[in-house]
C-alpha cells in the first residue's frame, strides 16, 4: 500500500491549527473555571448537619469563584447512592461531593455493590469533624450510660436504638459500644437524623446514636458523647469513655471531587475552599453545628487522615463481622 503524503500548503496549516486547538481546549476550560453553576452533592437528607455545612460552604465558594455552587441532596444507602453519582460524573470540576469520610472508608469495604472504590474520589479540603452522641427523650428514665446498660441488661433485646443509616458512623459507634458493653439492643436504621430525632421525641425509640451537632436546639437529653474529651459545646455531658467504655469514634469529611479531576482545577477549588471554610460566615455556622475549633484541614492533611481511616475502618468491619449474632 502506498503511503499517503501529509497535506501541504493551506491544508497543512488548517490541520496544524485544528490540532493546536484540540490540545489547547482542556487548558482553556481549566483557566476559566468555573464558567457555569457547580453541583455539590450531599448524599444525605436535607436538614442534616452535613446539609447545613454544605450550604454554608457553597455560599462561600460562590462568592469567591463567581458561579453558583448548588447543593443537591441525594440520600440513600447511608450516603453510598449520592457518592456513586459523583464518582461516575465527569471529572471536570462541575460535580463535587460534600460528605463524611465513611462514604469511602466504610461502604466500598463493606459491600461490593456501591459502584465505586475507596480511591474513586480525591479530597479538596476537610471542613468538619463530627462527634457522635447518645440521646434519649427528656422524660426518659435513662439519664446516663450506666442507666442504659442497666436497662439493656435487665431486658436483653427489648430496647431499641435508631441511627441515620446502616454503616454510618453513628451506627458503627453504637455497635462498637454494644460490643464493649456486651449489650443486646435492636437497631433501627432511618434515612436521616431528623427522622431519628422525631422518633426519639415520639417515644418510639429508647435511645439514638446521632451526630452531636444534630442535638443542638433539639429537646433531647444527651447522655454521653463519643469523644476523647468532653465537647466544648456540651461541657456538662461526660464522654462514653469517662463512663467506663473505651469507644470514641468520630466522623470527619468535607469537599471531594471525582478521581481524575485535573490538578489545576483541584488547586483552584482547594484555594477557594480554604478561604471559604475559614471565613467568619462559615465558622459561625460550624460553631452552631457543634464543630471543634480544629475542624479544617487542607487537601494533603485530609488525604492522609482519609488513608488512615480506610485502614482503621477495615479493622472495625472485620471485628463486627466476626461478632456472634444476637440471640
Amino acid at each position: 500500500m502506498r503511503a499517503v503524503p501529509p497535506p501541504k500548503g493551506p491544508l497543512a496549516l488548517a490541520a496544524s491549527l485544528l490540532a493546536a486547538l484540540a490540545l489547547a481546549a482542556p487548558v482553556l476550560a481549566q483557566t476559566d473555571y468555573p464558567n457555569k453553576p457547580v453541583r455539590i452533592i450531599n448524599p444525605f437528607v436535607a436538614g442534616s448537619t452535613t446539609d447545613v455545612l454544605a450550604r454554608a460552604l457553597g455560599a462561600g465558594l460562590a462568592s469567591r469563584l463567581g458561579q453558583p455552587f448548588v447543593v443537591e441532596n441525594r440520600g440513600g444507602a447511608g450516603g453510598a447512592i449520592g457518592t456513586a453519582a459523583v464518582a461516575r460524573a465527569d471529572a471536570d470540576g462541575y460535580t463535587l461531593l460534600f460528605a463524611p469520610a465513611l462514604v469511602l472508608s466504610v461502604h466500598p469495604q463493606d459491600r461490593a455493590d456501591t459502584g465505586y472504590r475507596t480511591d474513586s474520589l480525591v479530597p479538596i479540603c476537610q471542613t468538619f469533624i463530627n462527634a457522635m452522641a447518645l440521646v434519649v427523650r427528656p422524660e426518659s428514665p435513662i439519664r446516663s450510660v450506666a442507666d442504659l446498660v442497666a436497662a439493656a441488661k435487665a431486658k436483653p433485646g427489648a430496647l431499641n436504638y435508631g441511627h441515620q443509616g446502616s454503616m454510618t458512623i453513628p451506627h458503627l459507634a453504637m455497635e462498637e459500644f454494644l460490643i464493649a458493653a456486651n449489650l443486646d439492643i435492636r437497631d433501627i436504621p432511618f434515612r436521616g437524623e431528623p427522622l431519628v430525632i422525631a422518633d426519639v421525641l415520639g417515644g418510639r425509640l429508647d435511645v439514638a446514636s446521632i451526630v452531636l451537632g444534630s442535638a443542638v436546639g433539639q429537646n433531647v437529653r444527651v447522655i454521653g458523647v463519643f469523644g476523647e474529651s468532653r465537647h466544648p459545646g456540651f461541657p456538662d455531658v461526660p464522654t462514653v469513655r469517662e463512663q467506663g467504655y473505651d469507644v470514641s469514634p468520630a466522623s470527619f469529611g468535607g469537599l471531594m471531587a471525582p478521581a481524575g479531576t485535573p490538578a489545576p482545577l483541584l488547586a483552584r477549588l482547594s484555594e477557594a475552599c480554604t478561604a471559604a471554610a475559614n471565613d467568619a460566615a462559615y465558622r459561625a455556622v460550624a460553631e452552631r453545628a457543634a464543630q471543634p475549633p480544629n475542624f479544617f484541614d487542607n487537601a494533603a492533611g485530609f488525604r492522609a487522615r482519609l488513608e488512615r481511616d480506610i485502614s482503621a475502618k477495615a479493622r472495625v468491619l472485620a471485628r463486627l463481622k466476626a461478632r456472634p449474632p444476637s440471640k
